[in-house]
């Protein structure tokens, strides 16, 4: 089935846009919840966790009933109940009722971002994979470059409350668009029914197989590091730099210009160069960048300029990661594409969420755990792909 590649990419990119939307959204709100609900950072940043951990559990469910039932029932599922975590956070009496609702917004959240990838298999292969992905992650970007600005200008005029009442609207207009906009793209010839042991089969396949196992965890890692970014990154710059809500809005849209104007590249470079090869050089240089930055901060090397600058080079190498190695993964499983984007999906945001947890009692507002954090996680992601695109396997799993 061939679809237009622009309507393809402005649907699916907002679509996939709606989870993340749900986290950047409200990061300049950070300190002023901290104050409302009278709690601490770390509960704070409980909410991020949870939100990552049951974004990344609730994939594999939606994952077998996009194989069953369709890629486009799963979503509307998938968004009312977001929808209904939306008001649960907008009506939170305490943090404790805080994260009840992000974990029922990430449930509902999940869904999108299966759906997507796993639609973007449905319709491409290879280099052209690639380039819808980017293509998505285009429109994708506006999430993180927008998000918070729309944050701090709704907290400017009015309670962090209204953000998850802005986030249900935001929604309710996903649904709208996918329903009129984008066709189903599996077949009901090729849909399969839920069998527990089929699944159970597929899981263990895809487990056993070393290159998506490998591939899936550079995501993982990867993408852990901004999800760790996230997390510390507002109180850091708003307290230690003495940023306001707007002026973080606009260091953080800086980090994801970098991030999405080089994922723009990754198709025509892994096309000329090979994408296992563009992968790996770039997971090289993201843990050079974010290593080079924590050993700054370690000897208190530590001005907004120097992380502003390191960040941008790390979250740039960190775009011709991404797109490349999520397409790799699903490659060779057509047959799978719905467990695998299950899989896949779940190993990343579940690696984001722990390294939250882990991290998040050494974070004080000052930027050495947030870059040892990052760094961590940038060069985990250098040995996995060290060891699962070494030379010998370039070949077959750029082709």
């Amino acid at each position: 089935m061939q679809i237009g590649y622009l309507r393809s990419a402005v649907v699916l990119g907002l679509l996939a846009a709606v989870g993340p939307f749900a986290i950047d959204l409200y990061l300049p709100a950070m300190g002023e919840i901290v104050r409302d609900l009278q709690t601490e950072d770390a509960a704070v940043h409980m909410t991020f966790t949870v939100y990552f951990v049951a974004f990344g559990v609730a994939q594999l469910i939606y994952g077998p009933l996009a194989d069953r039932f369709g890629r486009k029932p799963p979503v509307f599922l998938g968004l009312a109940v977001f929808i209904l975590g939306s008001y649960l956070c907008a009506t939170a009496a305490d943090v404790s009722a805080l994260t009840i609702g992000r974990f029922v917004q990430a449930l509902g959240a999940a869904a999108p971002m299966v759906i997507v990838r796993a639609v973007v298999r449905d319709l491409h292969t290879g280099t052209e994979a690639t380039r819808l992905m980017a293509l998505i992650m285009l429109v994708f970007s506006v999430s993180p470059m927008l998000a918070p600005l729309t944050g701090s200008l709704i907290i400017e005029f009015g309670s962090w409350r209204l953000i998850f009442v802005a986030l249900g609207v935001i929604a309710l207009a996903a649904v709208t668009q996918m329903a009129l906009l984008l066709p189903e793209t599996l077949p009901s010839d090729r849909r399969a029914r839920i069998d527990p042991v089929a699944m159970l089969r597929s899981a263990i396949y895809l487990l056993r197989d070393a290159k998506f196992l490998g591939l899936t965890l550079i995501g993982g890692f990867s993408l852990a590091s901004f999800f760790v970014f996230i997390a510390a990154a507002p109180l850091v710059y708003m307290t230690r730099y003495g940023l306001s809500p707007m002026g973080f809005s606009l260091v953080f849209a800086l980090n994801a210009v970098g991030f999405f104007a080089s994922s723009q590249f990754a198709a025509m470079l892994g096309q000329r160069f090979g994408m296992a090869r563009v992968a790996l050089l770039a997971t090289c240089g993201f843990a050079a960048a974010t290593s080079l930055l924590f050993v700054l901060v370690w000897n208190s090397i530590d001005d907004l300029p120097v992380l502003m600058a390191l960040f941008f080079i790390g979250n740039t190498c960190l775009g011709q990661v991404i797109a490349p190695v999520m397409v790799m993964a699903l490659e060779e499983h057509g047959e799978h594409a719905g467990m695998a984007s299950s899989l896949g999906g779940t190993f990343q945001m579940v690696a984001g969420g722990v390294m939250i947890f882990l991290a998040s009692p050494f974070f004080d507002r000052t930027p050495l755990p947030l870059t040892g954090a990052v760094a961590a996680c940038a060069l985990t992601a250098f040995v996995i792909a060290l060891l699962t695109l070494r030379p010998e396997r370039r070949e077959k799993a750029a082709t």
